[in-house]
């Protein structure tokens, strides 16, 4: 896959920050493009009508086996995932965000698609339990399989180009900016 503009995977624990990180870049960098997920799990009440596609499971595994993603993963019991079609057509507009789980970065580290990597990771596991409670928009087993889930991919961080501690929201802003602006022409 040939794509005009640069692609940013951005990966980290459920909680640590990512989509807030993401939506203060975009903010000050209207050029930046975001690619909207697939996903099979439920919409929440916080759900804009743009944040993914909302998919049933069969549909889902209908475009799986049609080839029709870049990458995809299951993550705390339901399937996420990025459309080839989503990812052409935003990258024609612009530098790519994607925010994606640590085994689809995976899949499209082994596709050869061009990328920089960049994890996102909580100041500690106790931070980030709190940040997750705080939501207020999982189940207490949800959140327990989210925390467990967080401790093995934080074992990922070193296989990424760069890593963010999202500590305070401002100054994690500021390094991601920094990062994907030095890859931007």
């Amino acid at each position: 896959m040939n794509l005009p503009n640069p692609i940013f995977i951005i990966s980290g624990a459920s909680g640590a920050g990512k989509g807030t990180l993401i939506k203060g870049v975009m903010e000050n960098h209207p050029e930046f493009q975001l690619t909207t997920s697939a996903t099979t799990r439920p919409r929440r009440p916080s759900d804009g009508p743009n944040d993914y596609y909302f998919l049933t499971d069969e549909e889902f595994q209908k475009r799986i086996d049609d080839g029709e993603f870049v990458e995809w993963a299951q993550y705390a019991g339901n399937k996420y995932g990025t459309l080839k079609s989503e990812l052409e057509s935003k990258s024609k507009l612009g530098p790519v965000l994607l925010e994606i789980e640590i085994q689809g970065a995976a899949q499209i580290k082994k596709s050869g698609v061009a990328h920089t990597s960049i994890f996102v990771a909580p100041p500690s596991m106790d931070e980030l339990e709190r940040r997750l409670r705080e939501r207020k928009s999982d189940s207490e087993e949800a959140i327990s399989k989210r925390l467990a889930t967080a401790k093995e991919e934080m074992r990922a961080a070193p296989l990424y180009d760069h890593v963010i501690i999202n500590d305070t929201i401002p100054e994690a802003v500021g390094e991601l900016e920094k990062i994907v602006s030095s890859y931007v022409r």
